[in-house]
């Protein structure tokens, strides 16, 4: 299963070929962050996952529980995720994007791309775009 959900992976990774990319090293603290605010939303620990968010997206959300609703209402396979595996790092028009194959409760996989800024030294998400990975379930 996870080799078919990492081919599906590489698959949507090669779809995205016309952006102006390249691919990078893995970065383990870039994941680090992505892992710690999916762990922080699992725990329905909304403070502790919007420390994570870029400060653009925190002055967007003002509150971690306005942040909070926004998961939960607009992105619930981050905010449940059942698996969660690390994809390609790479720069795309200037900007670093980490692609994460998810899989929800109900076995449907999406890409989601985060878009990483580096802030005082340390990872944020700047923000997140999901793209269905058709045709897979568990």
């Amino acid at each position: 299963m996870r080799g078919m959900m990492m081919g599906l992976l590489v698959g949507a990774s090669l779809a995205g070929a016309v952006w102006a990319q390249e691919r990078l090293t893995p970065n383990p603290a870039i994941q680090s962050t992505i892992q710690n605010q999916i762990d922080a939303f699992l725990q329905d620990d909304f403070a502790s996952a919007f420390t994570f968010a870029s400060p653009s997206i925190r002055s967007m959300f003002r509150t971690p529980e306005n942040f909070g609703a926004m998961v939960r209402n607009g992105y619930p396979m981050v905010w449940r995720p059942e698996d969660v595996q690390f994809g390609p790092l790479r720069e795309m028009d200037g900007a670093l994007w980490q692609q994460v194959l998810v899989q929800d409760a109900e076995g449907q996989s999406y890409v989601v791309e985060y878009q990483m800024i580096e802030v005082d030294g340390a990872w944020r998400i700047a923000g997140v775009r999901v793209i269905p990975a058709p045709g897979v379930a568990a």
